[in-house]
């Protein structure tokens, strides 16, 4: 890939970044600000399935944020948008969708065909 589709994907990989980071430092603060009390018991399940869901959220986001973070280190090694598969580079529109992956479409089918029929 060249210099400024680097700088191009660079850009947009440290955006979603910040982005993460910062909806993450806001749930801990939210968190963070002690639990309600509440008098009726439906209502206090209502906040716990709705906390659990919005942490459930936020672990997905962790594992996310660390793809990104590898994604940047490829990004800064020059070897971001070259398929782990096969060597060949991964397609644009491809890494627009998906801007963390690692593997072309043909490696990723392939891939999901087999863990589908578990050879």
């Amino acid at each position: 890939m060249d210099e400024k589709g680097l700088k191009f994907f660079e850009e947009l990989l440290q955006s979603r970044l910040d982005a993460l980071l910062s909806e993450a430092l806001e749930t801990v603060t939210d968190l963070s600000e002690g639990e309600e009390n509440f008098a009726d018991p439906t209502d206090r399940a209502t906040a716990e399935s709705d906390r659990n869901f919005l942490l459930r959220i936020r672990d997905r986001e962790r594992k996310l944020i660390v793809k990104i973070q590898e994604a940047l280190e490829r990004v800064a090694d020059k070897t971001y948008g070259v398929c782990e598969g096969c060597g060949e580079e991964i397609g644009r529109k491809r890494l627009e969708a998906r801007p963390v992956t690692t593997q072309c479409i043909d490696c990723k089918t392939e891939a999901e065909l087999r863990e589908k029929t578990g050879s």
